[in-house]
């Protein structure tokens, strides 16, 4: 199972949505770079379930405990490890889930690839638990990133058919429910309620800006930005889709409309429009990043769903118990600026180091 990343920084997360404790281990951190533990628990506390009526009831304090790699607040230049140890689980609400799997979720596939052995509990290793690690990683990143002026932030773009289309330009992470519009939040709110006593749910779409990356990121071919942003945003189990700048609406576009035209600003080279997203071959040109990333509507839903039983072949009508988020997408927007985090500390990393 390959549940690694990265490659001046290399990340690891370990561990099950039901098991003791879920962690992540970081190596290639050097030393002596200071971590505000108080910023990162705020971080990780917007990711954290059961704070609002749109999400899980599944309580966890999300509080992470550094096992290495941290002294008096520095990195120690030692690889970094840190756990959060899961404590309000309920795994008989998945016992039937040994034999039936969910529709939309990965039991099914992790039967076939690990068959009587996986735990299914909570989704196992496939569950959406697992963003937190990534968030501790992620979290660590932004600061790093900050650091060197490079700032991320994330924002809702849609649920379902609403959309924020109010300019972005600014973190939206102080706000309970993080779009622009707050008008469009409310409409938002208001349908991921109806989905909920449905029993159905809701996906939408997260957009990140990254401002202040410099020109000079990332290489050619597969190991891009794109690539490597992409790469870390699929580790969020409900990622389906990624695009950069216009993306899809570019194939719409003439070469003429879809090029960005360069011109000097202050003694740098700037481009007037940003249709590529700030990235062309794979390599950073200095201006905002830009991306967009599709989240499916949360697979567990309280509806009966058509699937089969594993032993004996046979169809079999399942109602899935358990807690579960009615929409995934508020608790995914800091998991996305995590991801992009990581991989943006990675190239950063890999770019200082080409230097050496």
């Amino acid at each position: 199972m390959s549940s690694t990343y990265g490659e001046s920084l290399r990340l690891t997360i370990f561990g099950q949505s039901h098991s003791p404790a879920i962690g992540v281990t970081m190596e290639g951190l050097p030393a002596g770079l200071p971590i505000d533990m108080d910023a990162l628990q705020r971080f990780l506390d917007r990711r954290a379930p059961g704070q609002h009526r749109w999400s899980t009831p599944r309580k966890e304090s999300d509080v992470p405990e550094f096992l290495s790699g941290v002294h008096n607040g520095r990195t120690c230049g030692v690889p970094l490890t840190a756990i959060i140890r899961n404590k309000n689980t309920r795994s008989g609400d998945y016992a039937e889930l040994a034999a039936c799997p969910r529709p939309g979720h990965a039991d099914y596939t992790g039967y076939v690839k690990y068959g009587q052995h996986r735990d299914y509990a909570g989704g196992g290793h496939f569950s959406g638990r697992l963003t937190a690690p990534l968030c501790i990683a992620g979290g660590i990143c932004l600061q790093l990133l900050e650091q060197q002026g490079i700032r991320i932030f994330a924002r809702i773009r849609s649920i379902a058919q609403i959309r924020d289309d109010a300019p972005f330009t600014a973190s939206v992470a102080e706000k309970p429910f993080p779009t622009v519009d707050d008008n469009a939040g409310q409409a938002m709110i208001r349908c991921i309620e109806d989905a909920r006593r449905d029993g159905d749910s809701v996906g939408g779409v997260v957009e990140c800006l990254v401002l202040g990356a410099p020109a000079g990121l990332g290489d050619p071919m597969f190991g891009g930005m794109e690539n490597r942003i992409a790469a870390a945003l699929f580790g969020i189990p409900a990622v389906k889709g990624v695009e950069f700048g216009d993306g899809f609406d570019a194939a719409a576009l003439r070469g003429s409309e879809n090029n960005d035209p360069f011109a000097v600003k202050d003694g740098h080279i700037i481009t007037t429009t940003n249709h590529c997203g700030g990235i062309l071959g794979g390599i950073t040109d200095g201006m905002p990043l830009l991306f967009r990333v599709a989240i499916k509507p949360t697979p567990s839903i309280a509806q009966p769903q058509r699937s089969v039983n594993l032993t004996t072949r046979e169809p079999q009508t399942l109602q899935v118990h358990g807690r579960h988020d009615p929409c995934i997408v508020p608790r995914a927007v800091p998991c996305v600026e995590a991801a992009a985090a990581v991989a943006l500390y990675d190239a950063y990393r890999t770019a200082q180091r080409e230097k050496e």
